[in-house]
């Protein structure tokens, strides 16, 4: 009978192991299956990538800089032509 209960818990134990094996498997195959599916649908919707938003981003933000220093140079530049004009004049 002892060597009978501990055939059929090694079974059970087998048993269990299989479907332990099995459960994570399919969690698995889930997964993928439904990781495929949201970046197929990402894909579709046209959503931008976060390395390219952050190029982007950059781009922007190089852009802005380098507008405020113009900017800044125009009014030095104008602030240096209007001391070379006569007094109240304009010259083109």
């Amino acid at each position: 009978m002892t060597q009978t209960t501990n055939r059929l818990f090694d079974d059970f134990a087998k048993l269990m192991t299989d479907a332990a094996g099995a459960a994570d498997g399919f969690k698995k195959e889930t997964e993928a299956l439904f990781r495929g599916q949201a970046e197929k649908f990402l894909r579709d919707m046209n959503v931008v990538t976060r390395e390219d938003f952050e190029a982007v981003r950059e781009m922007a933000q190089k852009a802005r800089l380098e507008n405020e220093a113009l900017s800044l140079r125009v009014a030095q530049l104008e602030a240096q032509i209007a001391t070379l004009l006569p007094q109240g004049g304009t010259h083109v």
